[in-house]
């Protein structure tokens, strides 16, 4: 054998257990115990080990799965300027924007809702507001509202070259549908106007922050009062101290697995006076928790009821709201429950949906007695 040859398979046979030392890598970590997974980087819970299914568990936890990712994640975005995921848009100066759930198509209004869905929808908003009057001689005030999501507020952050080539968008269609019913609040112009003022919504989040979330609970506490007039003012700018607060990446950060490397101010509200309400159910939980029910309560029976059917945009709206009610019940679904309202016998019924669920959720108008 010559020199040649003997160098070139010396090579290839480095070349070989240079492959197979860097595939062992990962299992070599975790059978010395290294858990390459970082709950806190990921926006959805890891897998737990399970004898029957140990591939789920690998794929989450195989070792230096954060760091690899985390590599990935920067290589793309710093490197080539673009999403380490098709779930996420990079947008301008840092700002991430949610890109699935027809985010994208709602703000480009290609896809308009048909007349069918849109009588659809004004059926079931007609039938829940008809049987709330019926529930007592007085009424149960019903509120709808559309939760804007940030591409909404900020068209101007998002990625290049995106164009809106529709005249209505879905929530305009709806609102438009249901103007003449005397339930539907719109709490996008109050959000519009106070986003020139200062930033309402977090750039590596999915939702507004607190004093977006502020805005959208004077509108919807101020329709409440002409319904409901027991009900307090709502509270004002004056009554908080504004904190920054310097965090990890949020939900969208999470997705992409950059929560660790990018960097969030959160702009919250600090009340200036104590708050009343508790959360009584589940016990422990937190009002912003994000979970199927919680109930909060006031110790004062002059206050009202309600019933808040919601998605995770309400969830900076709880420690809000939840002021103003002896008993709140925040119930994480979009279709109406009349069942819980007959049970929790609320003075008004608030429901709320975040704009790009217009394409995704389907009403079914038949939950609702006719009687």
């Amino acid at each position: 054998m010559s020199d040649r040859s003997a160098g070139l398979q010396a090579g290839r046979a480095l070349l070989v257990a240079c492959f197979v030392l860097v595939i062992s890598l990962p299992l070599a970590a975790n059978l010395a115990g290294v858990d390459g997974a970082d709950p806190g980087a990921e926006n959805r819970e890891l897998a737990a080990f399970a004898w029957d299914s140990p591939g789920d568990w690998f794929e989450d936890h195989f070792g230096f799965r954060a760091t690899l990712i985390r590599w990935y994640g920067e290589s793309r975005l710093f490197v080539l300027g673009v999403s380490p995921s098709t779930s996420v848009a990079s947008g301008q100066d840092g700002w991430l924007f949610y890109a699935d759930d027809s985010s994208l198509d709602d703000f480009a209004r290609i896809d308009p809702m048909t007349p069918d869905a849109l009588a659809n929808w004004r059926e079931a908003i007609v039938r829940a507001r008809d049987w709330l009057r019926r529930q007592r001689p007085d009424g149960v005030p019903y509120i709808f509202t559309v939760a804007p999501d940030k591409h909404v507020i900020y068209p101007d952050e998002l990625p290049p070259g995106l164009a809106q080539v529709g005249d209505l968008s879905r929530t305009d269609q709806l609102y438009t549908a249901l103007q003449d019913l005397g339930v539907a609040v719109d709490v996008r112009p109050a959000l519009r106007e106070a986003s020139a003022r200062e930033r309402i919504y977090q750039r590596t989040d999915t939702h507004w922050n607190d004093r977006g979330a502020l805005i959208a609970y004077q509108q919807i506490v101020n329709a409440v009062r002409l319904r409901v007039p027991a009900t307090p003012a709502a509270w004002s700018r004056d009554d908080f101290d504004a904190v920054d607060r310097e965090v990890p990446a949020m939900d969208l950060g999470r997705m992409i697995g950059l929560s660790r490397v990018l960097r969030e101010t959160d702009m919250t509200l600090v009340p200036r006076r104590p708050r009343r309400a508790r959360v009584v159910e589940p016990a422990g939980a937190q009002p912003t928790d994000e979970l199927g029910r919680i109930v909060t309560a006031i110790d004062d029976p002059s206050l009202p009821r309600a019933v808040i059917f919601r998605d995770s945009f309400v969830s900076r709206l709880v420690p809000f709201l939840s002021e103003h009610f002896s008993r709140a019940v925040y119930v994480w679904q979009n279709d109406f429950d009349a069942d819980l309202v007959t049970k929790e016998r609320p003075d008004v019924v608030i429901q709320e949906i975040v704009g790009r669920h217009l394409y995704s959720f389907i009403p079914s108008p038949e939950l609702v007695p006719e009687r």
